[in-house]
């Protein structure tokens, strides 16, 4: 009895950590097939680029798409926003903010592009471009925060470190009187304006493939626990003592 309470127990335990090892691969899947069309959807829109109006990044039922949009306007005279713990091609560096306000919609940020840290960690002084100025670029939700603690800014010198971007957050930090535009524009890599920087989305996260990968190895790790399972409780059913003697 005691046998078969502990192989009873076994099995509840290996069922347990199997249907956990099938929960993380199938999330890891549907990571993967989120963003595959998240790149899809912005591909289509990079290859039309039809312009529309800066305006519409206000919009928030559409904060989870992408368009390609310009307008005239200038850059608000508020300090630089940069953004921390953001690698591009393998070198640490901070990611270039700052509130643009168009002659039509509301204001919003503009991902000016990106710039290396030194050792010590010294942050770059960022001028503001001045006049008016017409941009162009895809309008994108703010680059993802995974779990946010803490505040996400906060002032470093004469500028604004960014944990994660918080277009409500940074309003309400800055003193603005009106709300930012809940999605970012990135701005055309063509434009003579800014720093370095590119349109590719999935920058400082997991691509598709790699999702997949995972999802393998989370079904891969599921089989395994079933398959020793199987092994040992046949293994002990087998054994000497459990067959009768005659």
């Amino acid at each position: 009895m005691k046998r078969r309470g502990g192989r009873l127990f076994g099995w509840i335990l290996a069922l347990a950590v199997i249907a956990l090892f099938v929960h993380l691969g199938l999330w890891q899947s549907r990571r993967a097939v989120e963003k595959q069309a998240m790149l899809d959807a912005a591909a289509t829109v990079l290859k039309q680029r039809i312009p529309r109006s800066l305006a519409v990044a206000g919009d928030a039922a559409r904060v989870s798409d992408y368009d390609w949009a310009s307008g005239l306007g200038y850059f608000d005279e508020r300090d630089a926003l940069l953004l921390d713990n953001q690698q591009r091609g393998g070198r640490a560096g901070v990611r270039i903010y700052r509130i643009f306000v168009p002659r039509q919609g509301g204001p919003l940020l503009v991902d000016l592009g990106w710039l290396p840290l030194g050792g010590d960690r010294k942050l770059p002084a960022i001028g503001k471009p001045e006049g008016e100025l017409v941009l162009s670029g895809l309008l994108t939700a703010p680059p993802s925060t995974g779990i946010a603690l803490g505040p996400g800014l906060g002032r470093e010198g004469s500028q604004w470190l960014l944990t994660r971007v918080d277009p409500a957050a940074i309003a309400r930090q800055t003193g603005m009187s009106v709300a930012l535009a809940p999605r970012v524009l990135r701005l055309d890599p063509a434009l003579k304006l800014g720093y370095e920087r590119d349109l590719e989305l999935l920058a400082n996260t997991l691509p598709p493939q790699q999702h997949r990968g995972y999802s393998l190895q989370w079904f891969a790790l599921a089989a395994a626990v079933l398959a020793t399972a199987l092994i040992l409780t046949f293994r002990r059913k087998r054994r000497p003592s459990d067959v009768d003697r005659p």
